[in-house]
C-alpha cells in the first residue's frame, strides 16, 4: 500500500501519508486509486471529523503524478484521461476538514490535493514549483487549484518559470498558498493540532462551515476546471518529446525565491 491512514479515535483526527519516500511520494495509478478510496470511505466513518495529508520522509510531500506510470489516452483532442483527477477530497465528495501538511518538494500534481484541503501548514524548508511547462506540458488544472488561493500573478510565475524557479516556505506564506509556518519538521504535528481543534467542534457546523467556504469560489472554479481537458490535449507536446526535455533538464539549476 501506498498510502497509510491512522487514525486517533479519541480526537477523531486521521493521518492520511503518502508512502512513496523513495518515488519523492509521487503518485502513480495504484496510489491514485488508494486516495480516492480514502475520501470516499471517510465519507461514511463517523469516527473521522478532520483529516491531515501529509508525504513520508524529509525531501518530499508530493511531487505529483509518477514518470514511469503509463497512462493511455483516448485520440480525440476533445478528451483526456487525468489520473490525478480524482486523488483529492472535494472531488470524492468528502467535506470533513482536511488541513496539507506540506514538508519538502511540493509540486506539479501535488496542487491537486494541496488545492482541495482547507489551508496549508508548512515548515520552513518546504519549496513549492510547477514544473509543466519546461517539460512541453499544460500546467491546467493546477494552476485552476492555485489561482483559488493566491494572486494572479504569483500563480502564474510559478507556473511558467517551471523548474527554474522554487517558491520558497515564506514566500508561500507572503501570497496566502500557506496558513501557518513551522521549523523544519514541524509541519504534521502543527496541522494535527489544528485538526484537533477543528474535531473537537460539532461536525454539522464544520461540515456547513467547509460547504459554505467553497461555495465561494465554486462556480468560477468548476467553470474553469471544464476547460482544463482540452487545454491539455492540444498544448501537451507528445509524450516521446517530453521524455525528452525531462531527461535533458533533470539536473539543471534553479533560484529559490
Amino acid at each position: 500500500m501506498s498510502v497509510r491512514v491512522e487514525t486517533d479515535k479519541e480526537s477523531a483526527v486521521a493521518v492520511v501519508t503518502l508512502d512513496r519516500p523513495e518515488r519523492h511520494n509521487a503518485i502513480d495509478l495504484a496510489t491514485a486509486d488508494e486516495l480516492a478510496a480514502v475520501w470516499r470511505g471517510f465519507r461514511f466513518d463517523d469516527s473521522v471529523r478532520a483529516v491531515v495529508i501529509t508525504g513520508a520522509g524529509e525531501r518530499a510531500f508530493c511531487t505529483g503524478i509518477d514518470r514511469d506510470a503509463e497512462v493511455p489516452q483516448p485520440q480525440s483532442p476533445y478528451s483526456i484521461d487525468d489520473p490525478l483527477v480524482a486523488v483529492g477530497p472535494k472531488a470524492n465528495d468528502l467535506w470533513k476538514p482536511v488541513v496539507a501538511a506540506v514538508n519538502g518538494m511540493a509540486c506539479g500534481g501535488a496542487f491537486y490535493l494541496i488545492g482541495e484541503s482547507e489551508f496549508v501548514v508548512a515548515d520552513e524548508s518546504a519549496t513549492f514549483f510547477d514544473p509543466h511547462t519546461t517539460y512541453g506540458m499544460v500546467s491546467a488544472y493546477e494552476t485552476i487549484h492555485l489561482a483559488q488561493r493566491m494572486p494572479f500573478g504569483e500563480v502564474a510565475r510559478m507556473a511558467l518559470m517551471g523548474t527554474a524557479e522554487r517558491i520558497s516556505a515564506r514566500r508561500a506564506y507572503e501570497t496566502g498558498l500557506v496558513s501557518e509556518l513551522t521549523a523544519p519538521g514541524g509541519a504534521l504535528a502543527a496541522s494535527v493540532r489544528c485538526a484537533e481543534t477543528i474535531a473537537s467542534y460539532p461536525t454539522e457546523a464544520v461540515q456547513g462551515t467547509v460547504r459554505a467556504v467553497w461555495a465561494a469560489k465554486e462556480a468560477a472554479r468548476t467553470q474553469a476546471l471544464a476547460h482544463a481537458p482540452q487545454l491539455i490535449a492540444l498544448g501537451n507536446l507528445p509524450p516521446e518529446r517530453q521524455a525528452e526535455l525531462f531527461g535533458a533538464r533533470r539536473s539543471g539549476g534553479f533560484r529559490l525565491r
